[in-house]
């Protein structure tokens, strides 16, 4: 697999969780942070998604906004 974002994070799936359109996916990562990420349930179906599996988080934005009170 090549992309072209830098931000690839690889972990584990640690949760799916099915809505009627949506899924929601947690992705551990080594030192135990997580990543959450809403994809299509379609998608998730696709890519076979489960708890266990090896899975990339790939992140590829242009801003990342960050606030504070």
């Amino acid at each position: 697999m090549k992309l072209s974002a830098r931000n690839q994070l690889k972990g584990k799936v640690k949760s799916v969780e099915h809505g009627a359109v949506n899924s929601q996916v947690v992705i551990e990562l080594q030192g135990g942070a997580e990543i959450v990420s809403i994809v299509t349930r379609a998608s998730a179906e696709d890519l076979a998604l489960e708890p266990g599996s090896d899975a990339y988080a790939v992140v590829k934005a242009s801003n990342v906004m960050i606030a504070v009170d």
